[in-house]
């Protein structure tokens, strides 16, 4: 919105420092500084709410120590982290860019799916919350959603190098890269980036490529599948992990620190062309995004730190993982979640294996055995005595290293 006032006022009026919100960086900052101010100040007032209309949370006693005294606490604040990255983009992003279009209607799909099974749990007295499945439908619907819009808007688009003649009717453009003169091509594609590769872009349709000749045209399916699997699992992943103050948080901002630099790195063409990586034109705005997005995790935090004065719910756990794993695919670089997301990956990995082997042992033995003390991992190392509050800044320490090694992979090939 911003952006659109004083470019028209800077374009009629000459306005001094007009001219400023030109720049993706100022806009950035912006975002989080409104973010940081939104998540806070207004925070506050809603969980003040939230405690007068008793919504709190209703604990299960898993004979984890502090535990009980959590019971109570004001749940469903995953809102202030939407309403924190949903303001500030509106303020400072360009609505009309279509990867904008696409991360607000992820946030406020995952976040409605998210508010709907906290409603249930709370104001329904339905501790099972939303079926499991109807969750799983509207993961994949937002899937196919992203997937098919990815896959024919005309405004989503890469550039890659090609050698004369080209195949494709798209204009060519010359231009250096470092010493060496390169033929691109501005295009749609199914392409995506490999880390610790050299030439580190993969087409989907590869996957399939022993169908023969003809199996390009079935690279839409195989580039919806891997969608489908990363965003569902990511944002459970997400859901799992908030199961202690802070951690879904903390981790989540250093996750979107992390999307940021790559976004940026991305959708600026000298930098591209630099790190020898995949130009996104258009993109650019996702930085804007991802600034909101670190600055609502942080402001959210304020009050999430332990010991939590409000509980994000699946509201904010579900929207947060479905953030990241939509961002990542649009910037090319879903491959890389396994690394950067690993205390999700990790966290999702440990229930399922706690499950899988539970039921095989009972099977075969007729007792049913377990791999974790308790799953996810992190009530695993509650049980073992330490405190919540090391856990999280241990986890937290783990996805610093594992943010660092993903911005080395732009060089380490």
């Amino acid at each position: 919105m911003f952006y659109y006032l004083f470019n028209w006022l800077n374009k009629n009026y000459t306005i001094p420092g007009g001219g400023v919100f030109q720049y993706i960086t100022f806009r950035m900052a912006m975002a989080v500084i409104t973010s940081l101010i939104v998540t806070t100040v207004f925070g506050r007032r809603l969980i003040d709410y939230l405690r007068f209309k008793q919504v709190g949370e209703t604990v299960r006693n898993l004979g984890l120590e502090g535990q009980m005294q959590k019971q109570g606490t004001p749940t469903m604040g995953g809102i202030i982290i939407i309403l924190g990255i949903v303001i500030p983009t509106l303020l400072f992003a360009k609505v009309d860019n279509i990867y904008i279009i696409m991360m607000l209607v992820t946030t406020l799909w995952l976040g409605g799916i998210g508010f709907l099974d906290d409603y249930i749990k709370v104001f329904k007295k339905n501790k099972e919350g939303l079926a499991g499945k109807f969750k799983i439908v509207g993961q994949v619907g937002l899937a196919l959603f992203i997937g098919l819009t990815m896959y024919s808007n005309p405004d989503i688009i890469i550039r890659q190098e090609v050698k004369l003649p080209v195949t494709i009717d798209a204009p060519v453009n010359f231009h250096m890269r470092g010493n060496r003169p390169v033929y691109t091509q501005e295009v749609h594609s199914t392409k995506t980036t490999i880390p610790f590769y050299k030439n580190n872009e993969f087409d989907y349709g590869k996957v399939i490529k022993f169908l023969g000749k003809d199996s390009t045209q079935y690279s839409l399916i195989v580039f919806m599948f891997f969608t489908i699997v990363i965003i569902t699992f990511i944002s459970n992943g997400a859901n799992i992990t908030d199961g202690i103050d802070g951690l879904a948080t903390g981790t989540s901002a250093i996750i979107g620190v992390t999307l940021a630099v790559l976004a940026y790195v991305s959708s600026n063409s000298i930098a591209a062309d630099y790190l020898n990586i995949m130009y996104i034109p258009n993109s650019g705005d996702l930085v804007v995004f991802a600034g909101a997005f670190v600055g609502a995790c942080v402001g959210f935090l304020w009050y999430n730190s332990y010991p939590a004065q409000v509980f994000m719910g699946d509201t904010g756990s579900l929207a947060i993982g479905g953030i990241i794993a939509v961002f990542a695919i649009m910037i090319r670089k879903e491959l890389i979640l396994p690394l950067l997301c690993g205390v999700f990956v990790v966290e999702n990995l440990s229930v399922i294996i706690q499950v899988m082997w539970f039921k095989y042992t009972k099977q075969r033995t007729g007792t049913g055995r377990r791999v974790f003390l308790m799953a996810p991992l992190h009530h695993h190392y509650q049980k073992k005595g330490f405190h919540e509050a090391k856990i999280v800044t241990r986890f937290w320490i783990i996805g610093i290293l594992l943010a660092i090694v993903t911005i080395i992979t732009l060089k380490l090939r």
